[in-house]
Order: structure tokens, then sequence, then C-alpha cells
């Protein structure tokens, strides 16, 4: 088994359950098209990196999706807020032998491999690794032990969630390594080009 682990948080691609914020203004079709679209921008990334990966999703296990068997092992996020279920994943994968592990969503278009390599990198010469997302919260948070104070506590999808964190690991003094800040897609304003083909599609007459 590797020593670095990328866990993967996505919900299950369902109409009316994806990117509820999103589909108020553009509609559900809209919005599970760009949901997938964000899961395959996600696959596409994660897959070159030479670390195991597992995608947790949050209903039940995916069967001949995108995410081959191949390349990504399958489990479901357990239950509670999403502290307690990226503890819980974190708290797993630690007690499999694993001693760097990342964790993202798949909201961020803007996520690369580089930025994913360069996140694996850190954690050699850092406790933790955090990337902020422009609306306040992180697209990722990484640690070589468990760090459970940054799971808890925490009002989850609000600007608190990245300073908060950063205040986390500054009172533990935890050293940590800032990645580029990037962009969450929550709602539309958060779509760059690569979207409009699919707002065009299901643009109402």
């Amino acid at each position: 088994m590797g020593k670095a682990l990328l866990i993967i948080f996505v919900k299950n691609p369902e109409l009316g359950r994806a990117k509820t914020r999103l589909a108020a203004t553009v509609g559900e079709e809209a919005a599970l098209a760009i949901y997938k679209r964000l899961l395959e921008r996600t696959k596409s990334i994660t897959q070159p990196l030479a670390v195991d990966k597992t995608v947790f999703y949050d209903q039940a296990l995916g069967e001949n999706d995108l995410w081959s068997a191949e390349d990504y092992s399958k489990e479901v996020q357990s239950t509670g807020d999403l502290g307690v279920k990226m503890l819980e994943a974190f708290q797993s994968s630690f007690a499999k032998g694993y001693e760097r592990i990342c964790i993202i969503g798949s909201d961020c278009y803007d996520l690369t491999t580089e930025i994913l390599n360069q996140a694996f990198s850190s954690l050699e010469k850092h406790d933790a690794v955090i990337g902020e997302a422009v609306d306040g919260g992180y697209y990722l948070i990484g640690m070589n032990r468990l760090i459970t104070d940054v799971f808890q506590n925490k009002k989850w999808s609000t600007e608190e969630v990245f300073p908060s964190t950063i205040q986390d690991f500054k009172k533990k003094g935890i050293s940590y390594f800032e990645l580029p800040i990037l962009n969450d897609v929550d709602t539309e304003e958060d779509l760059g080009d690569w979207a409009q083909d699919i707002l065009k599609g299901h643009r109402k007459a």
C-alpha cells in the first residue's frame, strides 16, 4: 500500500441534489450537468497522480461510473456534518497505514495536477497543507498525522472556515503550507468559460 492517499469527496450525481445553490438560478438540469463536468474535471486532474486515491460517495457506492476500480477505491461517507465526515475519513485512512493524506471535493475546476503534487510534496516538510477558496473556505486540506481540531467547532460553508482552521494550526504550533487561492463553484457567479456551453444548452426559451 502506498504511503500517500488522496481522498475525494463527491455527491452521487442525481437531479435535485447536486449544486442546489447553483440550481436556484440556472435550474436543476443545468446544475446537474455542470456538476458532472466538475466530476470529469476532478477525475482528469487526479488520475495522473502517483498516489492512492479513494472516492467517498455521499450516499451510495457508484458502479460503472467514471471512477474506474483500477484507479480509485470506493467508500461511502459517514453520517454527520462535513467535519465529522472528513475526520472519520482521515481516521480510517491513517489506520490503514497512510502517512500523507489530502482531501478535496469536486467543486474546484481551477485545481490542477501540479497543485495536488505540490500539496503532497509539502507534507514532507510540513505537518499540514491547505488551499484557500475565494469564498473563505478551503478546497484542500492535508496532513501527515491526524489533527482533529481542524474538523471540530466549524461553521461549515461560511467564510470563517479557512481563517479558523489557520487559527487551529497556530494554536497547536502546527507547521503548514498554503497553496494558491482558487475558486470553488457554488453559485452562477463562480462559473467560468468552461460552463458556458452547458448554460446555453439549458437556457430557457
